[in-house]
């Protein structure tokens, strides 16, 4: 007889019960999908042999969802295979918010094709068929694999080493997996396909392209209604579509993964710069630029060429190899090496908008997203180890600002911890983590740790925004380097004529100026705020005979530094209007004949609608009253 206790006190004796039967005697079992045992995830079926701590997995906690995606992963596949004969299976797990699974098809598929893949869906969790979890063999699965002519399955079991390997099986259909996975088919009836693309085996362009499926589940309909809700939601937002219809930007076939700005699009960024520089000049940064092209020895002696080459760009200059940046700081170190610095110097602040080249694969580029080429709004504080804490504080202060009080964003705060490619000694790590934590606890900001997720060169503290419809977007950034300042041998004369080793911040608010620009595309569905707007005014005459006067208000406000434009399209009035609330445009002012005569203007803001009639003056005040950060 064994003693199984639950969390919250529960006690129940019992001989070699499931999981499940556990829960179910403390009458916990509804909605568990799985059970922790010990702290470790298994089946419910799972027979307990010795005393433990049994809690349940419920369906709608987060574990309880990878477990719910992992299976609806299984049951698509399972419906793949009844439709399409010949497929051959590749792998297929949870991701966030969802799953996809990647097959050779014997003919090719769309979108289109997905709501019958549903349906056979439907059919197999309907019929709750019995999911059962069996071990086999290594040599026996193989052999089973290879038979059966499923080579990318064969292929994975070659690179296990477990003598026997778990494979879940539901019906006609088994899977290898660890799982744990749910009791039956009946569980996933909640659940949604939602694209096809494609997808190389194991990553790798040099292999065969693979159809990837992509869906979602959930635990129950209303929960997978409001996802869909927010997904559709995205679709409306999505900055690619918004690009092209604002006229912003453009990713051209000659360069995939390198934007082009259109003139719209640069006025948004030029004003995000000009933002970027006064609010650093205001808080005691000096602003540098190094160079796009740097010798090959730099990049050894800074780490990247050992750790970071796979994402770098090279070229050949005088019969020597460069490489182009991927990274602004060793370009940084080489500017504060240029002259000796002494302990009055520090805490030395150097930004740079520095344009940086990392190589990503073609599969993973996304609009402003995830790019080849971005501008980094980077900056290197050099420091002395007693002023580390208060400069940490001082970021963190200007990334609140940034993004809660300029952009409206709420935050969360991410502390990640010494990676597997760490560079330097555990000692030195454990003092970078050390002092990034008291800086967080001593803010005050509730944050989490992300274990193993550091740069090579040092801990950090990840900022992640949220947007208006619940996504998160990581962006800044403050990574405490102990490593570099030793590499590159930099040094500050401390008040005892002494030569002393700064320490090194890198951080970053905006992150990717280029990204920046995609998440607040989105986050505002291309209604940017007035201070950002590409066109600030539009100025609509309602005949041709108001020309003269709307060309008058049209200098008027262009000598206010207004960005305005003019419609004087022969269209209707209705037309014109319903153009200008589709580009966005934050207020328009209609002139007919009433205003001409007695000099007025006719307001229109893109939200609010008629805000009625006003003179020049006062429509000045009214724009001198919008929000602008620079001022």
């Amino acid at each position: 007889m064994s003693k199984f206790t639950g969390r919250t006190g529960q006690v129940l004796e019992a001989d070699r019960p499931s999981a499940f039967d556990v829960l179910k005697g403390w009458g916990i079992q509804k909605g568990a999908v799985a059970a922790l045992v010990d702290g470790k995830p298994v089946d419910l079926k799972t027979i307990l042999m010795s005393d433990a701590i049994v809690e349940p997995i419920l369906a709608d906690s987060e574990e309880g969802l990878h477990i719910l995606r992992h299976s609806a992963s299984h049951l698509m596949a399972q419906a793949v295979l009844h439709l399409y004969p010949g497929t051959k299976v590749a792998i297929g797990p949870s991701i966030k918010d969802g799953f996809y699974y990647d097959f050779e098809l014997p003919v090719s598929i769309s979108e289109e094709d997905l709501a019958g893949i549903e349906e056979e869906m439907r059919k197999l969790a309907k019929a709750a068929l019995p999911v059962e979890r069996v071990e086999i063999p290594r040599g026996q699965l193989l052999e089973n694999y290879i038979n059966a002519g499923e080579v990318y399955k064969a292929e994975l079991v070659s690179d296990i080493a477990d003598e026997k390997i778990s494979v879940y099986r539901q019906g006609d259909f088994d899977d290898m997996c660890r799982g744990p996975h749910v009791p039956d088919t009946s569980f996933l009836r909640h659940t949604k396909l939602l694209s096809v693309a494609g997808a190389y085996w194991r990553g790798d362009e040099k292999n065969i392209m693979l159809t990837r499926i992509y869906g979602t589940a959930f635990a129950d309909k209303e929960a997978l209604e409001a996802y869909l809700k927010r997904m559709e939601e995205a679709r409306r937002r999505d900055h690619r579509k918004l690009g092209r219809e604002l006229d912003l930007f453009s990713i051209q076939a000659e360069g995939p993964g390198f934007p082009c700005f259109h003139p719209k699009g640069m006025v948004v960024l030029n004003n995000l710069v000009d933002f970027w520089r006064r609010e650093h000049v205001r808080r005691g940064y000096c602003e540098i630029r190094t160079p796009l092209i740097l010798d090959k020895d730099l990049w050894v002696r800074s780490g990247h060429w050992d750790h970071y080459k796979e994402n770098m760009y090279f070229t050949e200059i005088d019969e020597k190899p460069y490489a182009v940046k991927p990274m602004n700081c060793p370009g940084g170190l080489l500017v504060y090496k240029s002259s000796l610095k002494s302990y009055r110097d520090l805490p030395l602040r150097m930004a740079e908008l520095g344009i940086v080249h990392r190589h990503e694969r073609s599969g993973v580029l996304h609009g402003l997203m995830r790019v080849r080429c971005f501008t980094q709004d980077d900056a290197h504080l050099y420091v002395t180890p007693d002023q580390i804490k208060q400069e940490i504080l001082g970021i963190m202060d200007l990334t609140r600002y940034v993004y809660r009080d300029v952009f409206g964003f709420n935050y969360h705060v991410e502390l990640s911890t010494r990676p597997e490619n760490a560079m330097g000694s555990l000692e030195m790590w454990e003092r970078a983590e050390a002092s990034l934590e008291e800086a967080l606890k001593e803010s005050g900001v509730p944050y989490r740790i992300n274990p193993g997720d550091g740069a090579f060169y040092g801990p950090k503290i990840d900022f992640h925004l949220e947007d208006c419809i619940g996504r998160t977007w990581q962006c800044g950034t403050i990574q405490l380097d102990f490593q570099m300042p030793e590499r590159f041998d930099i040094t500050y004369v401390g008040s005892d004529g002494n030569q002393h080793r700064p320490v090194m911040l890198h951080r970053t608010v905006l992150g990717s100026l280029e990204r920046f620009l995609g998440i607040l595309i989105e986050h505002y569905a291309g209604a940017f705020p007035y201070w950002i707007a590409p066109v600030q005014v539009k100025v609509i005459p309602v005949k041709p005979e108001m020309e003269e006067y709307a060309r008058t208000v049209e200098a008027q406000l262009k000598a206010w530094e207004v960005r305005v434009e003019m419609d004087l399209r022969d269209e209707k009035l209705g037309k014109k209007i319903r153009d200008a609330q589709i580009q966005k445009v934050p207020y328009m002012l209609i002139l007919g004949e009433r205003e001409m005569n007695e000099r007025t203007l006719s307001v229109r803001d893109r939200a609010l609608g008629d805000l009625g009639t006003m003179n020049l003056d006062a429509f000045r005040e009214k724009l001198a009253s919008e929000f602008d950060p620079r001022h």
